[in-house]
């Protein structure tokens, strides 16, 4: 319980160090109790933390299995076709004008087109690992294809649509937050359950086999998990490029439970990469009078390309 109790503790210090920073007021200002400072705490502050800790749970989770499930280390949902299909279904969504419930559902069920063809791709391999590795790539490649087609004949919605493609918590409000604690809580609760089915799917099937655990019916069940957890982060906050991939890597390092460390170490980095993505907007000079903001995804991006990097250098040799 260390781990779960410590990582707890630094994602409410993160929570609370992402909700001070910003271009709009100072950490001055909300400690005085300013009526407008407390306005823009609540209205605009709080909800852009909780969406962000709630979104890094769910990529947490969503991570956590499919690295399990495909037995390997850099699996996440940007590589296994389920994010890149959520980014789809929310990219149409916001074509449509849809409300944020409306995100979500959409987002998921993008999500699960992209796990399904992934399955059906990868099925002449027998649900092999790494027949649903590659499979993933190029079903990701494909649905990215489609979104960025999407982005060229509509124009007029790019700012927009690259939330979706970058990744940002920007504009979150109670709303989003509504349309996406529902499918958290459910989420990690599911994930922690099948933990030690996990657990075994991560050995090899022989092994699932020899215990009484049929590996073709429980991959598809906690697949279900990661599809729904992936689309509806995505329908919240966008492409937030390998937070799935890191936060397994922290909960291992950290030991404890691995869906639990992993929901909380994920919702910690985003918390973390948001905070930084604002205080270095914040150091920005205005362009015409706006202020920039960099996209938390952007941050996220760098820093698993180089966990990437690292592991796949440590697995070569």
């Amino acid at each position: 319980m260390r781990p779960v109790l410590a990582l707890i503790g630094v994602t409410a210090i993160v929570a609370a160090l992402q909700a001070a920073t910003g271009s709009t007021l100072a950490l001055g200002e909300i400690l005085s109790g300013d009526p407008r400072a407390t306005a823009i705490l609540v209205e605009l502050r709080l909800p852009r933390v909780a969406v962000g800790v709630a979104a890094g749970a769910c990529l947490g989770v969503a991570g956590v299995i499919l690295q399990a499930v495909l037995r390997n280390p850099l699996a996440s949902p940007e590589v296994t076709g389920v994010g890149s299909g959520a980014v789809l279904g929310a990219v149409v969504a916001t074509t449509a004008a849809a409300s944020p419930a409306g995100l979500v559902l959409t987002a998921v069920i993008g999500g699960t087109v992209g796990g399904g063809v992934l399955w059906l791709v990868a099925a002449r391999a027998g649900g092999d690992p790494r027949g649903l590795t590659v499979a993933g790539v190029l079903v990701s490649a494909v649905l990215a294809g489609a979104a960025l087609i999407i982005l060229t004949a509509r124009p007029q919605l790019a700012g927009a649509m690259t939330r979706w493609l970058v990744g940002s918590l920007g504009g979150r409000t109670w709303e989003h937050w509504a349309a996406l604690w529902p499918f958290a809580l459910v989420c990690v609760v599911a994930g922690t359950l099948l933990g030690p089915v996990l657990a075994v799917l991560a050995v090899d099937d022989d092994h699932a086999r020899a215990v009484g655990l049929d590996p073709g019916r429980w991959r598809p069940v906690v697949l279900i998990v990661a599809v729904v957890a992936t689309a509806a982060a995505v329908a919240a906050v966008g492409a937030l490029a390998f937070v799935g991939l890191l936060a397994p890597h922290l909960a291992r390092a950290l030991g404890g439970p691995p869906v639990p460390v992993a929901a909380l170490a994920g919702a910690a980095t985003v918390a973390l990469a948001d905070a930084v993505a604002q205080t270095v907007s914040g150091w920005a000079p205005a362009v015409g009078g706006t202020p920039p903001s960099l996209p938390a995804g952007v941050l996220t991006a760098v820093a698993g390309a180089i966990v990437m990097i690292r592991t796949a250098q440590g697995g070569s040799r």
